[in-house]
């Protein structure tokens, strides 16, 4: 039996070792103006569950989600 590490594992308080924070995944709303690292600025004109979908003028590209990548301005 094989588990992924740190899967179902129980952290003590008292332990000098504590869990990695979860991540905090950005929510972005229509029209909200965006910064990519690769595509520059761009505005949100779609968004769902699983990503956003963002106009750089120039072109339309969706960004799934986690955006690691892109920041809200």
């Amino acid at each position: 039996m094989t588990t992924s590490p740190g899967a179902g594992r129980r952290y003590l308080a008292s332990s000098p070792f504590k869990p990695d924070p979860e991540p905090i995944i950005e929510h972005y709303d229509l029209e909200d103006l965006v910064s990519h690292d690769s595509y520059g600025l761009g505005r949100v004109t779609g968004a769902d569950a699983g990503g956003v979908t963002v106009d750089f003028r120039t072109h339309t590209v969706r960004i799934p989600s986690p955006f690691k990548r892109m920041t809200k301005l």
